[in-house]
């Protein structure tokens, strides 16, 4: 059962909010439009993490899908639409999903995704922005921007951190679409589970994190992962012992600790 749905988001059209036992499930609902990205989505998804992040019931967020697709990318009749638009009002929505993306990729709180059906483009990019994806073995992933004349401009940016130069390329400029298994191998998803067994696999794992582990270590942990690659050796060594010190100092490691030295349990 729903523990609640939050007020803030009770006029969402695209999308659905719920939260039940600390973790909030938001599900892209546009089934009949193979849940494809425009505007209004963009903003209704930038809504509903930013109310997920704020909100002290959350410890884990789960990004999924209603119907048969997860997402099939760019609305592409949103996207002619732009083409009599300007360059600064073309940029103006590229960054709106560009804020998007680092805006989950950034977020506070674990993110997982629940990928149900095929996630290409955009959709791709989605379900390769979470922390950590669950995906069914029918599944199919790709960007195929590159077929349309268009581009993954912003999700190359990310896809270069989390599977490197090479397999972003094959990916990118060849525009193919990869089973679920490749995605796995490639290290875009993180693991597969069969379709009827799919919602409760990833409700169990995001519990067992939530309930194990500390919300103050995946947070700065996630900081400190997004971070790094942007240092150079010397200081990203020199900022991971700084958090390491710091983090030394703080409320959920003097617990965790004094609860592993007394052979307690912590539940987190």
């Amino acid at each position: 059962m729903t523990d609640y749905i939050s007020p803030e988001l009770d006029t969402l059209r695209f999308l659905q909010y719920e939260v039940q036992d600390r973790l909030a499930y938001i599900t892209l609902n546009r089934p009949a439009k193979r849940n494809a990205l425009s505007a209004n989505v963009v903003t209704e998804l930038k809504q509903a993490f930013e109310q997920a992040e704020a909100d002290d019931k959350v410890k884990v967020i789960i990004l999924r899908a209603a119907g048969d697709v997860f997402c099939a990318g760019a609305d592409l009749k949103y996207l002619q639409e732009l083409q009599d638009n300007t360059y600064q009002e073309n940029l103006a929505d590229s960054t709106h999903l560009m804020q998007l993306f680092h805006q989950i990729y950034t977020l506070k709180k674990l993110v997982i995704g629940q990928v149900q059906g095929h996630a290409l483009a955009g959709g791709c990019g989605l379900a390769a922005l979470c922390d950590i994806t669950f995906a069914v073995p029918e599944a199919k992933f790709g960007y195929t921007e590159v077929k349309i004349g268009f581009l993954p401009a912003v999700v190359s940016v990310f896809l270069l951190r989390r599977i490197g130069e090479a397999r972003t390329k094959q990916l990118l400029l060849s525009g193919d679409i990869i089973t679920a298994q490749q995605a796995l191998d490639y290290g875009l998803i993180t693991f597969i589970a069969e379709r009827d067994q799919l919602a409760e696999t990833v409700r169990t794992y995001a519990l067992r994190l939530a309930r194990e582990n500390s919300g103050h270590s995946i947070e700065i942990t996630k900081e400190i992962l997004a971070r790094l690659p942007e240092l150079a050796l010397e200081d990203g060594l020199r900022y991971a012992a700084e958090r390491n010190a710091a983090t030394r100092a703080s409320d959920d490691c003097r617990r965790g600790i004094a609860a592993f030295l007394n052979k307690e349990k912590i539940d987190w």
